[in-house]
């Protein structure tokens, strides 16, 4: 597909397939930056580093599920990391890299895009738990919720270790609500019958992308597998989105620029009142 064909498919399905993203190399920098983290997670980091782990450690979250806390190498089972760019310089400019970007300027229309979520999933290998299936937007404090949200994929992703599904077209069904997003390996991944016969899997090969809008139906299954899928997700949006707070949340919140508006490394959005 040439650029036209790939936002009109994006437009009118809610999704697009990026085919070799990265390259082999590249991967193999995000699954050594990976071990890393886990070493981080584990205390297992080396004295230079002990502020850049003690940061990491804030932000990592154990698999829920997992019938062992730990894996090979003493290291433990993790069901993700949120915030990478506050202390992995690899994932930090992984959510700038050239070609990533110039699929979602294309996607939002937009040359100026703003950072919303850097996150990793680590779908860990025989302990991976279900995402129910839910709509990124209906849990972010941000409107008109036109975001777009990237899944790379850092090793195979396929229907047995927990790749994405998704609900094609879903996007045009306007917010719904979705209660818990993590859950029991053998759990249903939605109470909602007529939802789930719609969904739909997307295996991707190490290096390759999933892009979707943030109000397009998605989650995954467990990995029953030895294999590990680990994603790096990130969601961009235009600075014309507006930061909505909730729940007595700050009246205004910083985000990173990573392309577009002159240079400036990041904006704060206030909220209007």
């Amino acid at each position: 597909m040439d650029l036209k064909e790939r936002k009109a498919f994006f437009e009118k399905e809610g999704y697009l397939v990026v085919e070799n993203l990265l390259s082999a190399a590249e991967i193999e920098t995000c699954q050594a930056e990976i071990h890393r983290l886990h070493q981080f997670a584990a205390g297992q980091e080396p004295d230079i580093e002990k502020e850049q782990a003690e940061t990491a450690r804030r932000h990592v979250q154990r698999e829920p599920y997992a019938k062992d806390e730990t894996q090979g190498d003493r290291l433990p089972v993790l069901r993700k990391a949120e915030n990478t760019r506050q202390y992995s310089e690899v994932f930090r400019d992984l959510a700038q890299h050239p070609n990533l970007i110039e699929v979602v300027q294309e996607l939002i229309g937009e040359e100026d895009l703003l950072l919303f979520r850097s996150t990793l999933m680590f779908k860990p290998a025989f302990h991976g738990s279900s995402h129910g299936l839910h709509q990124d937007s209906a849990y972010w404090p941000m409107e008109p919720p036109n975001l777009v949200t990237v899944s790379i994929a850092l090793n195979d992703a396929t229907p047995e270790n927990g790749c994405f599904k998704v609900i094609p077209r879903s996007h045009l069904w306007g917010m719904q609500s979705w209660g818990h997003i993590a859950r029991e390996q053998d759990a249903e991944l939605t109470d909602k019958k007529e939802v789930a016969e719609q969904q739909m899997d997307v295996p991707l090969s190490a290096g390759s992308a999933l892009f979707f809008h943030s109000l397009m139906v998605h989650g995954s299954g467990p990995n029953t597998t030895p294999n590990p899928r680990n994603t790096a997700l990130y969601a961009y949006f235009s600075p014309k989105v507006r930061y909505v707070p909730r729940d007595g949340k700050p009246g205004e919140k910083t985000f990173p620029v990573v392309a577009g508006l002159g240079g400036k490394t990041e904006l704060t959005l206030v909220a209007q009142t």
